[in-house]
């Protein structure tokens, strides 16, 4: 199944060398203005083809809005945008399974009549989508009061290890194709760039904060707000690990070290720190939300791996020559971002689970 939420509802189609893709959204309120300008913004970032740091194929990712939009402005009807494709070069592949892809999973599942053409449905490009979702639920809660930022925090062994502190230091991430304090940025691209240079990739930390966010928001256990936000996380293709607030590191702590102590300002409760990450038994508490990803490192490589031709069930060797990030964060810092605006949306839309 390609559909999922509680509140907001998306369905997902396409394929990496279809003629399309695009997404229906459903859920949205009726009346929210809609920046066609901010929107086409967010799908650039995403975008192929920019710079040296992605991958060379190139598509506009221009959203054509078929439904649920009339003169700016939602109507309350499911929303559907359409992407075409237009640089697919489906002569780069052939029967050979790609190491660490889900070429083979696919085999398994579908017995071979799955289009895999440029990864097919499982392809990064369906993160393209995705990204139009989020850019539609950031808008409307950006009304609501709640920002979002995104940073990279580490790529190929290279971390930043600043935080913003506040809102200027937040704002002055924004617009960079790798957004990371000092001279972080800078190393990071040369990391990069030595793993292409070698026919090889790397991986990396994407970090999303929302800021805003009132308390109270979500359900404990299957409808937390760790859970929701997660299973969308989860779904873009290159993530293989999810971690709120101080995640793992919390491990290493005593409880007199994680907690976060309580003090009244101006008749309200607020916490001294935030290393649960705005959320405690799943509803959210005020502070910012704050989850990280960690990112694996592109499968499709130039440098030759050892595989299978399923085709005649051969062991082969494979050199991937399709055109294929050599790092997936950069692009995927904006889709990390959309997540986390669909996930607190649809925590915000959704009434509790037993009434879904």
């Amino acid at each position: 199944m390609n559909t999922w939420g509680r509140g907001i509802r998306l369905s997902i189609f396409g394929e990496s060398h279809g003629k399309a893709l695009g997404m229906v959204v459903d859920g949205l309120p009726a009346g929210e203005s809609i920046d066609a300008e901010a929107l086409r913004r967010e799908m650039e970032r995403r975008a192929p083809g920019r710079d040296a740091l992605s991958t060379a194929r190139r598509e506009t990712d221009a959203v054509e809005i078929l439904s649920g939009i009339k003169d700016g402005v939602t109507t309350g009807a499911p929303i559907c945008g359409l992407i075409q494709n237009g640089d697919a070069r489906s002569g780069d592949y052939d029967a050979r399974l790609r190491p660490g892809h889900a070429d083979w999973t696919a085999l398994l599942k579908y017995g071979g009549h799955a289009d895999l053409r440029g990864g097919g449905h499982f392809s990064g490009r369906l993160t393209a989508p995705l990204v139009f979702a989020g850019a539609l639920a950031r808008q409307t809660l950006w009304r609501r009061g709640i920002r979002i930022y995104g940073r990279i925090a580490a790529i190929g062994g290279v971390a930043d290890a600043k935080t913003p502190r506040d809102e200027a230091e937040r704002q002055s991430l924004a617009g960079l194709r790798i957004p990371a304090f000092g001279d972080a940025a800078a190393r990071m691209s040369a990391a990069i760039d030595a793993a292409r240079a070698a026919g090889d990739s790397v991986g990396g930390i994407a970090e999303a904060a929302a800021y805003g966010v009132p308390g109270g928001v979500g359900d404990p256990f299957f409808a937390s707000v760790e859970s929701v936000t997660a299973s969308l996380l989860f779904s873009i293709p290159a993530v293989k690990g999810v971690e709120f607030g101080d995640g793992f590191r919390l491990a290493d702590l005593r409880g007199s070290e994680a907690n976060d102590e309580l003090f009244i300002e101006r008749g309200a409760i607020r916490s001294r720190t935030n290393h649960n990450g705005g959320i405690l038994g799943g509803i959210t508490n005020g502070m910012p939300i704050v989850v990280r990803v960690a990112c694996k490192p592109t499968p499709s490589i130039a440098k030759a791996q050892r595989t299978v031709n399923p085709a005649d069930m051969t062991e082969t060797t494979l050199a991937t020559a399709g055109r294929h990030d050599p790092c997936v964060v950069p692009r995927a810092l904006p889709v990390v971002e959309a997540a986390l605006a669909l996930g607190i949306l649809d925590c915000m839309s959704a009434g509790p689970p037993e009434a879904q």
